[in-house]
């Protein structure tokens, strides 16, 4: 009797299978759950199972796509950012003051962004070289930007530039009815560039490198200090970037605007199957992790009953069902 034994190839290649799988799977899950809120919603309301009706969720939901990005880059480190709502009001109250001043919209857009990277650097290098816990240091950041809002104006500006008034209404068309906006674009050249940046650089490997295990990414030589202290310079850009693509959707700016929207973010990426205690998770994840709170808004405007604070309830159970998820999935690792 004979007894068949995996060659090293094979068991190789099932080790491999099972662990690409491994990684995938949260990503595939949340996925999974956006297609079924997808199939549900088509069974209940009429004219839900539209293509435009999933363009949309890009559509209203672009500058939160790119502040999930950026998130998603502080997360993976093993921190946090609280400060990228306040960024973005801060964004929109600048662009808006400036050019109701009638600066020129690219000379604006550029201080925005200088701004904002600027921002998340100082917060990044006071996390580094003080040695402060990102949760107090951006904390501080989300009041002093937050603060900034008032000083610029106490009342909502309103936004008449014509480049502005041109990328709200311009639409991309596609067959069948179909279109997106340019920030939906402006979006998704984010997102590639920033799983480019993740993936197949240097700097993306470290990032990965600090969220598993900090002290053996410095045993490894990798530059740690340097890489934490990008990761929330980059988490500012991309809130300036959400701030400006926010303004494009709005046409104004108002110190109250996007409260709240730095734990849309975290919800976002976290649902998406980024670990929060860093080192797993793709940026691919925090788009279906954006597309999921999309559609829970979707649900409720459908529905046309329920109140939005229903959103917050949905949104607040699907996090902690994650959470939860990820804790018994590091528990068996472990």
């Amino acid at each position: 009797m004979s007894v068949l034994t995996p060659t090293p190839v094979a068991a190789g290649a099932k080790a491999k299978r099972q662990l690409t799988t491994n990684k995938f799977l949260p990503v595939l899950v949340t996925l999974a759950l956006f297609i079924l809120m997808f199939a549900v919603g088509s069974l209940i309301f009429p004219g839900f199972f539209s293509g435009q009706v999933v363009l949309n969720l890009f559509v209203d939901n672009a500058f939160l796509l790119v502040l999930a990005v950026g998130m998603t880059f502080v997360i993976l480190t093993g921190g946090i950012d609280l400060s990228v709502g306040a960024v973005v009001a801060l964004s929109m109250m600048i662009a808006a003051s400036l050019l109701q001043a009638g600066w020129s919209p690219l000379i604006t857009i550029v201080i925005v962004l200088v701004v904002g990277s600027v921002f998340g650097l100082l917060m990044g290098l006071a996390i580094q070289f003080f040695d402060i816990q990102p949760f107090i240091v951006t904390l501080a950041g989300m009041f002093l930007a937050r603060g900034l809002c008032y000083v610029i104006s106490l009342s909502s500006i309103t936004i008449t530039d014509s480049f502005f008034t041109t990328m709200a209404q311009t639409r991309i068309k596609f067959p069948g009815g179909l279109f997106i906006s340019p920030s939906v674009i402006i979006a998704l050249i984010v997102v590639a560039v920033a799983v480019l940046v993740l993936h197949h650089t240097r700097f993306g490997r470290t990032v990965y490198s600090i969220g598993g295990s900090e002290q053996s990414a410095v045993l490894m030589g990798l530059s740690v200090p340097r890489t934490k202290v990008l990761v929330y310079a980059i988490s500012g850009l991309c809130s300036a970037i959400a701030g400006i693509l926010f303004s494009f959707y709005s046409l104004s700016g108002y110190s109250l605007a996007a409260q709240g929207m730095e734990l849309d973010a975290i919800a976002a990426v976290v649902i998406g199957g980024t670990l929060l205690t860093g080192g797993a998770g793709y940026v691919l994840g925090s788009v279906v992790g954006v597309l999921v709170l999309g559609i829970v808004q979707t649900f409720i405007s459908y529905d046309g009953t329920l109140s939005s604070w229903w959103t917050k309830i949905v949104i607040g159970s699907l996090l902690l069902v994650f959470i939860i998820l990820q804790r018994i999935f590091t528990r068996r690792k472990t």
